[in-house]
């Protein structure tokens, strides 16, 4: 197979695994595109959203389309962190065995996990950053691609929860919003229940094909410098905001240049444009912006300001 051939195959693969999905999901087009990209950037996502808006079955179907393992941590105030990472087995002869817990997996689904304590949340950091745990001083590295995606209803609404630390939040690349659909994919949804609760999707990529993507965006879509000034701009009008009393970290900046060179990829092109940037602002900067207390009275909200800023920052022309 030519050089040529692979290029076209790999750019099929997001294209087949989006259509996959939406077999099952009707609509959230956006939630699609947001896992799928991040994905291809070795992000993880947290999906927010109303009990029953599909967040669940997204990453189950999302899982299935892409084969390796998934593993799902039904998350609850009694979860402990070696229920997550894996813990010892000893014997009495003394010795000992580990024992991996479902982080050892491809796709790790972590449902509902304002549930359960920050020390529990915790457990998830070197996971997430390091794609490692360290169980009694000896790390163990987990499968590739390795991907988290986490579900919580918001904290708004929801009883007996434990909101995400900063530090926790700023692990997720996108932040996702599932709402209700709209009347007629209600529709569409109730009159084919049958059909979607039986997840017809079949695999659309391998492991393997994705981590051959991932090395393919990394080394083959252009990012011109002003497209990085351009980011670095947008964050630092964020931060710099008279409303704002914690901004984007260095990671956010991080994380919008990794979705837009992934996105130009997804459309395309083997370069990156301001709108592939704009694509992802929302979802990669919102739960990164932390309001002063007389904003959030007056009704600001950190979607009005990564709005306004949008609209500010000058636009590189490419």
């Amino acid at each position: 197979m030519s050089n040529r051939e692979v290029q076209e195959e790999l750019f099929e693969v997001p294209k087949k695994i989006i259509d996959e999905i939406s077999k099952v999901i009707v609509g959230k087009r956006k939630i699609i595109e947001g896992i799928v990209v991040a994905l291809l950037s070795e992000g993880h996502v947290l999906i927010e959203g109303y009990a029953g808006t599909a967040k669940t079955m997204i990453a189950k179907v999302f899982a299935k389309t892409i084969g390796g393992v998934f593993k799902r941590i039904q998350f609850t105030p009694d979860t402990l962190p070696s229920d997550i990472t894996g813990f010892y087995i000893y014997t009495i002869t003394g010795e000992r065995r580990f024992q991996e817990g479902p982080i050892f997996a491809n796709i790790v689904l972590a449902d509902e996990i304002n549930r359960t304590t920050p020390r529990t949340q915790a457990a998830l950091l070197e996971a997430m950053q390091e794609k490692q745990v360290t169980i009694e001083g000896i790390t163990y590295k987990l499968p590739e691609p390795f991907m988290v995606i986490a579900t919580q209803i918001p904290m708004t609404i929801s009883v007996g929860t434990y909101p995400l630390t900063e530090v926790q939040i700023d692990r997720f690349m996108f932040r996702l919003w599932s709402e209700y659909s709209p009347p007629d994919e209600e529709e569409t949804i109730i009159s084919n229940i049958d059909y979607i609760e039986s997840l017809p999707v079949s695999q659309a990529a391998s492991p393997a094909q994705v981590l051959k993507l991932i090395s393919y965006i990394k080394e083959k879509i252009y990012v011109d410098k002003s497209i990085v000034k351009y980011i670095v701009n947008l964050i630092t009008h964020v931060r710099k905001h008279p409303d704002v009393a914690l901004g984007p970290s260095h990671r956010a900046g991080i994380f919008l240049y990794k979705a837009a060179r992934t996105y130009a990829f997804i459309s395309g092109r083997n370069y990156v444009i301001p709108d592939d940037v704009k694509r992802f602002a929302f979802e990669t900067l919102t739960h990164r912006v932390k309001l002063k207390t007389e904003a959030e009275i007056e009704g600001i909200t950190p979607e009005s300001i990564i709005e306004e800023t949008l609209k500010t920052v000058e636009v590189p022309k490419i």
